[in-house]
């Protein structure tokens, strides 16, 4: 099974992305077929060949090709030219049609402003058939799939209304003056292909987000030679393990390390932080950032299709390209909506005829009905909500991967929390060091970094951080498995170490000191002890600090009327005592991560929808159970992986954030439903009825697509 993404060109409708649809379904070895009529993309999963799918959309009527295949400089390329040439068409289409807007002005001022009969079609036909030829091209295409689009309904009503005209000055001559329609149909393509312009520049925006993620990599970089010399190369030379030279103000122009120097980098676009990063030496680096005021020397560590910003515009795009659940009864509603369409047509020119009111009458109406049910509304509601809340989303540090996450999120009453890496900061930091009278502080931090200057443990972490002079010089040195360590540093006997490692060697504690460090256990924090020659003269505390907004993020979540929970893996203290400073009441702690999903199971059955808040590795399992799984990443490979919804950054704030911008986009897709929906029960009933010219119906139409659209771009001021 492959997933093969295509751009299609040449959609106008709903009906148009079902026929796509339909006919990329209908390939042998396609399992599944998704077509997104906002973007023009096509997304489809099975044993197939791309060839073979291009070839089954072009049979249908459109134009398609591999989106991975295209140089983006050839797709802008190629996107201008087509932009330009449409707006062309509608250039020319406007002139032709502007004498019949001057003499539907003037007779409706009572003046004689009547053109010639013989000159109606010769303005007229340029715009009808020319101008209008994708329309009638498409029509030809659906009716030969047996489908229908908006382009089998404006052909028809065009048509109709063009060749009916033609007929009377044909047969009738100059008797047909003031019973000609040639200014309805051509004033009706002319308004639907500016609904079309206005609707692709519309479009154009939802889209804005991740065209502005594809255009941070730089075109060229700066690479050191072997020999030590700098080269301009292409960003597509860039090997894995290449040193490249980021000057200050430049973009880092792939994933890397740094191997020299030091700056603050700009990460904002891709993780929606709003303050630069300090970057040292063997700090990572994400291309596409932008470098502050130091130079520095990176290390290469992921290139192309590889890099983290390269996989958060796949996986963005593959989310706009997917099918929400609504969309997909949209799609039941469109596909029998054009036929009903037609059918109520020829009712109301039969209604008008029986009605003893004349061709001319029963045409004009049965032709608004046609125009005017253009189910483009329809087709877009969706797609353009969906695109521009997944764009605001990724622009803000929130990778949305999964499109029926959105609809789930939107339902979510429950927010479970993992604690260490998410709540907190996943790492213990030194919390309080208590020296005898026979050290000092700094004596204490010297001794205990001296022992630990080659462990990689994570207490060993904290005692290197906070304590960066010199260190003495170690002999004997022996490693206590879960104990501790012990040494000889300078010639002195010392050990560093637990309750275990005190028994080992025959420590005994002072009553004071035992007080004081069971004290700090019982708060959840780690103790160690320092002993010299066979006395205990220093204890470490050390506890895994809360995040800085995590006290905020839960707050906003209960003031948004959710139930907050922390399932944990550490002890209950620790883990009760992280709650209560945070104001969460519901803890499930020592729960290992294969047991975490089996936790959020039971909170499904009683009913809850769970969201479920890890650090995208050890929750993995827990994430997927979880109604919507949002993984708190740092931009590392796992985080991007890992869940429906993945935090760039590691900022407890944005999971509130997660749950707002999902509600807000399903209720915008409501919102444009329940609009289009109504527009075409308002507006057929009038057309059938003769209240609307047919000209009034293709302006109506043209601009319901365009506020659908404009709407959905509302989405795009959200902020976190």
């Amino acid at each position: 099974m492959a997933t093969i993404d295509l751009d299609i060109d040449g959609m106008t409708c709903a009906g148009c992305a079902s026929r796509v649809e339909t006919a990329l379904r209908d390939v042998v070895g396609v399992a599944r077929a998704d077509v997104n009529l906002a973007t023009e993309r096509a997304e489809i999963e099975g044993n197939v060949r791309a060839l073979d799918l291009i070839g089954a959309v072009e049979r249908a009527g459109y134009r398609a090709w591999q989106h991975d295949d295209e140089d983006p400089e050839v797709a802008t390329a190629r996107a201008r030219a087509a932009d330009r040439q449409a707006w062309l068409w509608l250039i020319g289409s406007a002139l032709l049609t502007l004498p019949f807007l001057v003499q539907m002005v003037g007779m409706m001022a009572g003046l004689p402003w009547m053109m010639p009969f013989w000159l109606e079609p010769i303005l007229a036909g340029p715009v009808v058939l020319l101008a209008g030829a994708r329309f009638h091209i498409g029509a030809f295409h659906a009716v030969r799939n047996r489908v229908g689009t908006m382009d089998v309904l404006v052909s028809l009503g065009t048509g109709a209304a063009f060749f009916y005209s033609l007929f009377l000055v044909l047969t009738q001559g100059a008797e047909s003056e003031g019973h000609l329609y040639f200014e309805a149909a051509a004033v009706i393509v002319t308004l639907v292909l500016l609904g079309k312009r206005l609707e692709a520049r519309a479009k154009a925006g939802t889209t804005a987000a991740i065209r502005g993620l594809m255009s941070l990599t730089p075109p060229t970089a700066i690479r050191v030679t072997k020999e030590g010399a700098e080269e301009q190369v292409a960003i597509a030379e860039i090997c894995v393990g290449d040193l490249l030279i980021v000057r200050p103000g430049d973009r880092i122009p792939v994933d890397g390390i740094v191997a020299e120097g030091q700056t603050s980098v700009d990460q904002a676009m891709i993780t929606g932080e709003s303050a630069p990063v300090m970057k040292t030496s063997g700090d990572p680096v994400t291309g596409g950032t932008i470098n502050g005021d130091g130079l520095i020397r990176v290390t290469a560590s992921a290139v192309g299709q590889d890099t983290t910003l390269a996989r958060i515009v796949r996986l963005v795009e593959r989310a706009q390209a997917g099918k929400a659940p609504i969309q997909k009864l949209v799609d039941r509603v469109s596909a029998v909506f054009v036929p009903v369409v037609l059918g109520l047509s020829v009712m109301t020119f039969m209604g008008w005829l029986v009605a003893g009111q004349g061709v001319e009458a029963a045409l004009i109406a049965s032709v608004s009905v046609l125009v005017i049910a253009c189910p483009c509304a329809l087709g877009l509601a969706t797609p353009t909500a969906i695109v521009a809340g997944t764009g605001a989303a990724a622009r803000a540090g929130i990778l949305i991967k999964d499109v029926d996450a959105m609809e789930r999120a939107a339902r979510i009453d429950r927010v479970l929390f993992d604690k260490t890496g998410t709540l907190t900061e996943g790492r213990p930091a030194l919390t309080t060091l208590q020296v005898s009278a026979n050290i000092s502080e700094e004596e204490a931090l010297r001794t205990a970094a001296s022992m630990q200057k080659s462990s990689t443990h994570p207490l060993a972490s904290a005692v290197l951080a906070a304590h960066d002079g010199p260190v003495g010089s170690l002999e004997d040195v022996m490693n206590h498995p879960g104990e501790g360590i012990s040494a000889r540093i300078d010639g002195v006997s010392c050990a560093m170490g637990n309750h275990v490692l005190l028994d080992r060697l025959d420590v005994t504690l002072v009553d004071a000191i035992f007080e004081e460090a069971s004290a700090a256990e019982a708060q959840g924090q780690t103790v160690s002890f320092l002993v010299r020659e066979s006395e205990v003269v220093a204890w470490f505390a050390f506890a895994d600090r809360v995040r800085d907004d995590s006290e905020a993020a839960v707050s906003a979540l209960r003031n948004a009327g959710l139930r907050v929970g922390m399932l944990s893996g550490d002890t209950e203290a620790v883990a009760e005592q992280v709650a209560r400073r945070l104001g969460i009441e519901e803890v499930i702690a020592g729960v290992a991560p294969d047991r975490k999903a089996a936790a959020v199971k039971a909170l499904q059955r009683d009913g809850y929808r769970t969201a479920m808040v890890g650090d995208g590795i050890n929750d993995a399992p827990a994430l997927v159970q979880a109604d919507i799984g949002i993984a708190m990443g740092g931009g590392a490979d796992i985080a991007l992986d890992a869940a429906a919804v993945t935090l760039m950054r590691p900022a407890p704030t944005l999971v509130p954030a997660v749950l707002e911008i999902c509600r807000k986009t399903v209720a915008k897709v409501r919102h444009n439903l329940f609009w289009a929906f109504i527009y075409n029960a308002i507006g057929l009933p009038l057309a059938a009825l003769g209240f609307l010219s047919p000209a009034l119906a293709g302006a109506a139409m043209a601009m319901s697509s365009v506020s659908v659209v404009v709407s959905s771009l509302m989405l795009r001021r959200w902020r976190p």
